[in-house]
């Protein structure tokens, strides 16, 4: 079987090149595919000094988001390349190839659709978490009470006592899935720019009767957000997060109109809070 990893590359070269640099050589992966989502530094020309028979860059004509730039990586290898396992990766992660071998490996259950590291960042790890409830997307919208968000959407600490432990939802910055899962789904929903596609992705997937898994004893390094945070400000982040949570509440859950309201309501209360802050720490 066939396997790719697909890096999206925006203005951050730096770590992109890095990070093919260490598993160019793995022989678990057929190829590397390093998606630039119409860069503008210095990334193309870099990232084109790469490319050999492996490592292929494809350009975006535009930037539509996360979820777009990603699907150009995966149409690439499937149409035209035609793997069976697809490797989303962000270009601040580090790997081991021993580590990317057992992932592959578990994949070839037939019950494991997806297949995702214990992700391991400055901040704490990452295990999966639930799909939300209406009740943690509208704490989300709380200043002082949103950081409680994280416990409702959480497992319990017994359920990763074993090797593999099913969830709803993996981190979008490392995981494997296979290739007829995302023809099921069709790939990445781009109505979003960025934020939620995994968790978009994992209820189309849970819908279906795919099954997602983290394997408790694999661990990947994850920088947390270099690139979003050197090309993202606080409140456009925030604003990007909630459209993102909007897209999917309204869209994909299907709230009622009452439900949307009251987070929209919240939302705009919070906004009102942050632009407020910015104001006093500019003077």
């Amino acid at each position: 079987m066939k396997n790719a990893i697909i890096i999206l590359n925006y203005n951050d070269w730096e770590n992109t090149k890095l990070l093919v640099q260490d598993i160019k050589k793995y022989k678990t992966l057929d190829y590397i595919i390093i998606v630039d989502n119409k860069s503008t530094d210095d990334s193309i020309l870099e990232l084109k000094k790469l490319e050999t028979d492996k490592i292929i860059l494809v350009e975006a004509k535009e930037n539509n988001g996360y979820a777009a730039g990603n699907n150009i990586g995966i149409q690439y290898a499937i149409e035209k390349l035609n793997v069976e396992n697809i490797i989303i990766s962000n270009p601040d992660i580090i790997v081991r190839e021993k580590d990317l071998g057992i992932l592959l490996h578990d994949l070839e259950n037939e019950n494991i659709s997806v297949i995702a590291p214990v992700i391991k960042e400055p901040l704490g790890i990452s295990r999966g978490w639930k799909l939300p409830t209406f009740l943690s997307e509208l704490i989300s919208n709380i200043p002082f009470v949103r950081r409680f968000e994280f416990s409702i959407l959480s497992y319990p600490k017994e359920n990763y006592k074993e090797d593999l432990t099913q969830v709803d939802v993996v981190k979008g910055c490392f995981f494997i899935i296979k290739k007829e899962v995302l023809d099921a789904i069709g790939y990445f929903d781009e109505h979003t720019f960025l934020y939620y596609e995994e968790i978009i992705m994992a209820k189309k997937l849970k819908d279906l009767g795919y099954k997602t898994y983290v394997n408790n004893r694999v661990t990947v390094l994850h920088a947390l957000d270099q690139c979003i945070s050197k090309n993202v400000k606080r409140i456009e982040k925030f604003k990007l997060i909630k459209d993102s949570q909007l897209y999917y509440e309204k869209e994909i859950v299907k709230r009622n109109v009452f439900a949307i309201l009251i987070l929209r309501i919240f939302y705009y209360f919070y906004l009102f809070g942050l632009q407020i802050e910015g104001m006093f720490r500019k003077k």
